[in-house]
């Protein structure tokens, strides 16, 4: 007999226990909802996966979507401190940067420490190196944590430090390993086969890669003033619906169900605060060197379409700190405050990244801090952007902004493995300020070489990636180019 389909991130039934997590989370008050469900024998979430093992009957389903819509009108008591329009978002913002101008915090790197080498006029020159480093460095750190995904920290500890790379400070390997330990943590099957150390050969497809991807068509074919319809018309023609995930999933299938945005973000999502809105901001930082204000925006209006709230602010926050790092004038630290002047105070994000730097001020052993972390937002999923995002904030600050130092932190920290590695690897990329001051180890296996599925990119290099994000960089008013660059297929 062959098995149901059981599609992830989509079934009401799996969906249902992600939002009352999220209710209660938001400021919601669920526990009615909940009783019902439970008298009903309704099922919890899926602790790691997308989805249950077996299909819910016709009544848990029909009941499923019943109440995610009775728990999407219930009021919440955040509201005032955590909006998600943009005027309200800056209006709870009391150093909201000027567009055009360098964040909060900026300064001269304070002798050469915080991932700054020294500071280099940005050139068209310097500025292509700068961001060859970045899409290098995002490769490198995505990669490095694929095997360990959905991962508990234990089991990447253990598996560590069994092969003898604990503190983490090179690819994973099953070399060594006892078929018991294997058997007891399996590696992410999906990723193993091209992301161990013995097994590496360019880099392979991964949706933290596809998305910037995307967006270097979304700037190429609409310029900076970009719509959050454009984004979602954009996904329509060049990602295939098996390429999303979480939010973006759901958000994909609003669309073809006739939603618009920014209800695509809302109606039966849970996910919406989750990480996927941050893992697309990138672009919009590596395109706006000094721009940190202009970078979150274009980042809220990408993020809008999938996320709100704390996933909208975890977007922009990424934005600005990649903005103002991509200058090359500021440390990681000064980095991190830029990005935070885009986030509500009061919001749960912006609480978050602070007591994730002062941990990591505060502490020399990088695992306290972890096991810090994990204890505080022990209720979140380990997708949700609120604890990736204070874990990145630590594992950059602990770094002082070193390359290998940030993104080997930012994996070993758990959760979201190879977004955090990512986002760490794209930042400390940037102020290492070309692709050479990236140790060799990391960027040789990847061959110059990127595999995916959007678009003509497919086998695309590094280096000719940075020279098209360049492009769109050094005339900042310029309109969008109507010519298809190399690797972008005519738009119809």
């Amino acid at each position: 007999m062959t098995p149901p389909l059981r599609l992830t991130w989509v079934q009401p039934e799996d969906l249902l226990g992600h939002e009352l997590r999220q209710a209660g989370q938001d400021g919601r008050e669920p526990s009615a909802v909940a009783a019902r469900w439970r008298t009903a024998a309704g099922p919890d979430a899926p602790l790691r996966a997308g989805a249950s093992p077996t299909p819910a009957s016709p009544y848990l389903r029909a009941l499923a979507q019943d109440l995610l819509d009775e728990l999407a009108d219930l009021p919440s008591a955040l509201t005032d401190n955590e909006p998600t329009a943009l005027t309200r978002i800056r209006a709870r913002c009391p150093n909201w940067p000027a567009n055009g101008a360098g964040g909060a915090g900026a300064q001269p790197p304070p002798s050469g420490r915080g991932g700054v080498r020294e500071e280099i006029p940005l050139t068209p020159a310097t500025l292509h190196l700068r961001l060859e480093g970045a899409w290098l460095g995002r490769a490198v750190g995505c990669l490095l944590g694929k095997p360990v995904e959905k991962l508990p920290l234990t089991g990447i500890r253990q598996l560590a430090r069994a092969t003898g790379n604990w503190p983490l400070t090179t690819w994973f390997t099953e070399r060594g390993l006892t078929p018991e330990l294997r058997a007891e943590h399996p590696w992410n099957r999906r990723s193993a086969p091209t992301s161990l150390a013995e097994n590496i050969d360019g880099m392979p497809e991964d949706d933290d890669l596809n998305y910037p991807l995307l967006n270097l068509l979304l700037l190429q074919r609409h310029g900076r003033h970009f719509t959050t319809t454009d984004v979602a018309r954009l996904w329509l023609d060049e990602l295939p619906a098996g390429r999303t995930f979480t939010a973006e999933r759901v958000a994909y299938r609003n669309l073809l169900d006739g939603i618009e945005p920014p209800h695509t973000a809302r109606h039966r999502n849970p996910f919406r605060e989750w990480i996927g809105a941050l893992i697309r901001a990138d672009v919009h930082g590596w395109t706006n060197p000094g721009d940190p204000a202009t970078a979150a925006e274009q980042a809220y209006r990408d993020a809008t379409l999938t996320h709100t709230a704390n996933g909208v602010y975890a977007a922009m926050f990424t934005a600005a700190v990649i903005a103002e790092a991509a200058t090359g004038r500021s440390d990681i630290h000064a980095c991190l405050r830029t990005g935070l002047t885009v986030v509500p105070p009061d919001s749960r994000l912006a609480r978050a990244i602070r007591h994730a730097v002062q941990l990591a001020t505060g502490h020399q052993d990088f695992d306290r801090i972890v096991d810090e972390l994990h204890a505080t937002h022990s209720s979140y999923h380990w997708v949700h952007a609120v604890p990736n995002t204070a874990l990145l904030a630590a594992a950059l600050t602990h770094a002082d902004g070193d390359f290998t130092a940030s993104i080997c932190r930012a994996v070993s920290g758990g959760w979201d493995t190879d977004s955090n590695g990512a986002t760490a690897g794209s930042i400390t990329g940037l102020l290492a300020g070309a692709p050479e001051a990236i140790p060799s180890r990391w960027t040789t296996p990847l061959k110059n070489r990127l595999a995916t599925t959007v678009g003509d990119f497919d086998g695309t290099g590094f280096d000719t990636l940075a020279r098209l994000t360049a492009r769109l960089t050094t005339r900042p008013d310029a309109q969008p180019d109507p010519r298809p660059l190399p690797t972008e297929a005519p738009h119809p």
